[in-house]
């Protein structure tokens, strides 16, 4: 049946960067679907009220961390062992973005970006591969879901040098991982585009109905999409693929018009 298809009954599913924006919408379609879903980002407070919220919907359960540094990393995945016996979805969405003037932009700014967005994803998907090795099989793999960006395909209009390449990075990291973690782990990746969120939210406030007609599909992203993309992703309907950078963003890095 199809509504097995896209089932995620019984999996265990963890999405950083899981408080707010992207995080939150993929983590509401997991719960959808039938996972079971820790979300974990620095503001602990903040965290806490949106798992709250998300247990509306599902089992959710929230877990501090910043993982800018590798100890974090390496905290999370200990306490999520302690936790759990396997891990079925990881979900690396927490990011950092910075804007400034080419003249400007400092090496503060370029550290910042590259250690959350680029090494905190490795470091994690690094810590936590025996969760995800012990819920993987050729036949069901285990999935590691990375959220690049559309920024890392295309040239953004916006001054986010470290940030355009660390999602560029983040892209061929995706495929790296693929191929070594093959064949009871996949790893893909989602590019989003515009998306309501705070990271988006000063150039929406800006040029949000610019974005929206600009592109093929004339709006920005809705929730929904998100949480379909990555749900398909973490479901036997996915289970084929890997290596895969998936733009979600209505066409404007696809078949847009510079």
């Amino acid at each position: 049946m199809v509504t097995d298809l896209f089932s995620l009954e019984g999996k265990v599913a963890l999405v950083t960067g899981g408080s707010r924006g992207i995080g939150a919408m993929i983590a509401r379609g997991l719960l959808d679907a039938g996972s079971r879903v820790y979300i974990s980002s620095r503001k602990a407070e903040q965290l806490e009220a949106t798992a709250q919220e998300l247990s509306a919907y599902g089992w959710c359960r929230a877990i501090p961390a910043d993982l800018s540094t590798e100890a974090a990393a390496i905290a999370l995945a200990e306490e999520l062992t302690e936790r759990e016996d396997q891990l079925d979805i990881l979900v690396n969405n927490a990011g950092a973005t910075w804007g400034a003037p080419i003249a400007e932009y400092d090496e503060t700014a370029f550290e910042r970006v590259l250690a959350l967005n680029v090494k905190g994803v490795f470091h994690l998907t690094r810590e936590l591969l025996p969760l995800l090795e012990a819920a993987g099989t050729p036949e069901e793999p285990a999935r590691v879901i990375n959220i690049g960006s559309i920024d890392g395909i295309h040239v953004p209009m916006m001054e986010t040098y470290a940030y355009s390449a660390s999602k560029a990075a983040v892209h061929q990291l995706t495929r790296h991982l693929a191929k070594r973690l093959a064949p009871s782990i996949t790893v893909n990746a989602i590019a989003p585009g515009p998306f309501e969120s705070k990271m988006m939210a000063a150039t929406l406030d800006a040029f949000g109905e610019q974005i929206a007609a600009s592109a093929p599909l004339k709006r920005i992203g809705r929730p929904d999409d998100m949480a379909g993309t990555a749900v398909f992703l973490s479901s036997r309907a996915g289970s084929y693929l890997t290596g895969a950078i998936i733009p979600v963003d209505g066409g404007i890095a696809t078949v847009g018009t510079a």
